[in-house]
């Protein structure tokens, strides 16, 4: 069964948006995909969680279809392909995803409790990578390496103390997402801060849910993790290839990249046939 077993309900507020919605997770038949419900809208438009969907890669990965749209996809996506949930109707009540605590914690608890038999946590294939593929940008890039095991590998840098440069691997199967990569939050540079929110951007960000960093110092520690923020960097980049549905077997390896560039990988992925 690769669905969840009961209805899960989780409630909280939009990172960007600042509106509190509710996610209801609810089980659907084999071969459904994930999709998305917006059960506020009339006639309750579905958009199903797809590559071919994205519409903005703007600080977080937005779908669009059938004349509606859901953004800050990426961590319940990322925690549904980790668990080994391919089925799954998701239905909102507004146009953006709870960011919770700005991890993945609260959605793989959730969805665990709602579960009555144990779930696979393998994420679903699609073959094996034959030839290399990589996109870049600048000193940013992103890339599938042919493989002989499913790996992501995230390298970050950053010209401020507290960060720096850092880089994380994650074998699914070899190492528990749920421990090693769910907990790592969102991260933000004080900085920045004003300048996002007069763009009309994080207005639902707080210290409660993302990491927050000066020149110096983070200014809400503890950290999970000494690499938290490359962790979570990782968490991201799974869930925008979970858009493919499933994964070719390679060695992803991001340096430095965003949600555009994992989803232009996506994108020449699926143009391959994977």
């Amino acid at each position: 069964m690769s669905t969840v077993s009961n209805i899960c309900e989780v409630r909280g507020i939009g990172l960007h948006s600042g509106v509190t919605t509710t996610v209801t997770i609810v089980p659907t038949d084999p071969g459904t995909g994930r999709y998305f419900v917006r059960v506020d809208l009339p006639d309750a438009p579905q958009i199903p969680a797809h590559i071919a969907n994205v519409s903005q890669t703007t600080l977080s990965t937005e779908l669009s279809a059938n004349g509606a749209s859901v953004r800050t996809v990426e961590h319940l996506l990322a925690t549904l392909a980790a668990l080994g949930i391919e089925d799954a109707r998701i239905e909102i009540d507004g146009a953006e995803l709870p960011l919770l605590d700005g991890s993945a914690q609260v959605w793989v608890e959730e969805i665990v409790r709602s579960r009555t038999e144990p779930l696979t946590g393998n994420l679903a294939r699609s073959g094996v990578l034959i030839e290399p593929v990589s996109i870049q940008q600048g000193d940013a890039f992103v890339m599938a390496l042919p493989s002989s095991v499913l790996r992501f590998t995230y390298g970050i840098d950053f010209d401020v103390a507290a960060i720096g440069n850092q880089w994380h691997s994650w074998q699914p199967g070899k190492d528990d997402f749920s421990t090693e990569i769910a907990p790592a939050r969102t991260f933000a540079l004080a900085h920045q801060i004003e300048q996002l929110r007069s763009a009309g951007l994080i207005k639902g960000g707080s210290l409660d849910n993302a990491l927050v960093c000066d020149e110096r110092q983070w200014l809400n520690p503890p950290l999970r993790f000494p690499n938290e923020p490359c962790r979570h960097k990782l968490l991201d980049l799974i869930g925008d290839l979970s858009l493919l549905g499933k994964f070719p077997q390679a060695h992803f390896l991001a340096y430095k990249a965003s949600h555009q560039l994992h989803v232009r990988l996506a994108q020449r992925l699926h143009e391959m046939g994977y």
